[in-house]
């Protein structure tokens, strides 16, 4: 490990260290979640389509949300954020089963583009002087 690593990245590390492994790899799904946002806002000018990966019949929540967050990678993560995170959490804490909990992922994805495309076509037709 490099000395270099600031103070925060060292707390991260210590903290994943600790968890269980499907917790791991929870962290590690939002983690990836919200580096999406990063992606040029240029990108948010041009209506964007889903990119649609196929469900596969033993999927987990970790998975469904990194399948969706790939189809509808032109969404905004931190929009996203509060209602997956009670899904996830739903599913982990509560023991809602992943189907369930991933039909509801798949729902929200959906609501979030439709709404995505609204605000685009509203802006495509009343553009920023």
């Amino acid at each position: 490990m490099p000395a270099s690593r600031s103070a925060q990245e060292r707390r991260l590390l210590k903290l994943l260290g600790k968890l269980p492994s499907a917790e791991r790899e929870s962290l590690l799904a939002f983690a990836e979640f919200l580096a999406q946002r990063t992606h040029g806002a240029a990108a948010q000018s041009i209506l964007r389509e889903p990119q649609p990966y196929p469900r596969p019949e033993q999927e987990s929540v970790v998975g469904a949300i990194k399948r969706l967050s790939r189809t509808y990678d032109m969404l905004d993560p931190g929009a996203l954020l509060n209602e997956t995170s009670a899904l996830m959490s739903a599913h982990l804490l509560q023991g809602r089963a992943a189907p369930e909990v991933i039909d509801a992922l798949e729902t929200l994805f959906a609501h979030h583009y439709s709404h995505y495309r609204t605000q685009h076509a509203q802006h495509i037709e009343s553009p920023a002087p």
